[in-house]
């Protein structure tokens, strides 16, 4: 198994010319301003294949969208370059969210997914291992200040007995852990899918628990308040692809198998579709921006302001903007055929 190399890529895609004729019938409005470019984030684990298929999937032309990608190992790595503003969105979990908000006044405009059961500690099969209290001593390979190595170090390793110190962190990305540990080089790694299922797969590694007990973890899409202020139309339009990509992920789930198995398999690994479908099954998909987010935010940004992550408790109403969600689903009911 050979894992991606984790070096920024891009491409332009621009958007189709004639998009009216592309949306005639469809119910889609065709754009009339012009669209601003995104610069879109995503990672490249499973957290990152619905931005993917979001930009693979043709919705964004249909709505005069154009963007340019920038796919990278993890979400913070996303978060730090949004922060820097070399990138307009991206995905990441509410950890990594709540610090962009802090450093760089990044703002959430839609909640894309749950991936509690996708984060997972996962060990050498032949060591035994079964608690991860029995990770002390341990090598284990984490990828320092993302989401899910926060969510690890600060909540999960504490309430295993384990502080700092009484195991070995090794600092890596998560697409190469399972190689790692298939090489005896770690004992265990944090980790997400669809590295997770490989491992088990391939019969070297055993699963010790997921995160979904802790923390559901939400991935949201944020924005630089840059571009959502600049770019408003942009925006909304963007929100309306992400409507038809939900109906897709929740009506035509082969068709959305198909196309990110066909990534992974571009970049080198080897697992069954089977494998894949186990990883996508732990994926909730379900865009939009419920109510009630606020209590398990402040709860997240709690902990990270007591390790001095952050320096304040975000203004939520700064922080979080539905109302752009909001404007795209009555858009969206206004352009549906009567």
């Amino acid at each position: 198994m050979n894992a991606p190399s984790t070096g920024i890529t891009r491409r332009h895609a621009l958007a189709a010319t004639g998009a009216a004729a592309l949306t005639s019938g469809l119910g889609v409005r065709p754009a009339s301003a012009q669209m601003a470019t995104i610069r879109q984030g995503y990672q490249t684990n499973i957290w990152g294949m619905p931005t993917y298929y979001l930009l693979k999937s043709g919705a964004l032309e249909k709505r005069g969208v154009k963007f340019e990608e920038f796919a990278v190992a993890s979400g913070n790595l996303t978060m730090q370059q949004m922060v820097a503003r070399q990138v307009d969105m991206g995905t990441y979990a509410a950890q990594s969210f709540i610090i962009g908000h802090d450093k760089g006044g990044l703002v959430a405009i839609a909640q894309i997914e749950y991936v509690g059961k996708t984060a997972q500690i996962v060990a050498r099969k032949d060591l035994n291992i079964t608690k991860v209290e029995e990770l002390r001593g341990r090598k284990v390979a984490n990828q320092t200040g993302s989401s899910i190595g926060n969510v690890f170090v600060d909540i999960i390793a504490p309430k295993a007995g384990l502080k700092k110190g009484d195991f070995q962190e090794v600092r890596m990305d998560v697409n190469n852990m399972a190689a790692a540990l298939a090489a005896k080089t770690v004992d265990a790694f944090v980790g997400v899918e669809p590295y997770n299922e490989i491992a088990v797969a391939e019969g070297f590694g055993v699963s010790l628990m997921d995160f979904s007990s802790i923390d559901k973890m939400p991935v949201f899409m944020a924005a630089t308040p840059d571009f959502v202020q600049k770019n408003p139309d942009t925006v909304v339009a963007y929100l309306e692809a992400w409507q038809e990509v939900a109906s897709d992920f929740k009506n035509n789930p082969g068709k959305v198998s198909d196309l990110i198995y066909s990534y992974f398999s571009s970049k080198g690994f080897t697992m069954s579709r089977e494998t894949l479908a186990k990883a996508l099954a732990r994926v909730e998909v379900s865009p939009g921006f419920p109510a009630g987010l606020e209590p398990d935010l402040r709860r997240d940004a709690e902990v990270l302001l007591r390790e001095k992550k952050i320096e304040a408790i975000p203004d939520w109403k700064k922080a979080l903007r539905p109302d752009l969600w909001a404007k795209a689903v009555d858009l969206t009911a206004s352009h549906r055929p009567r």
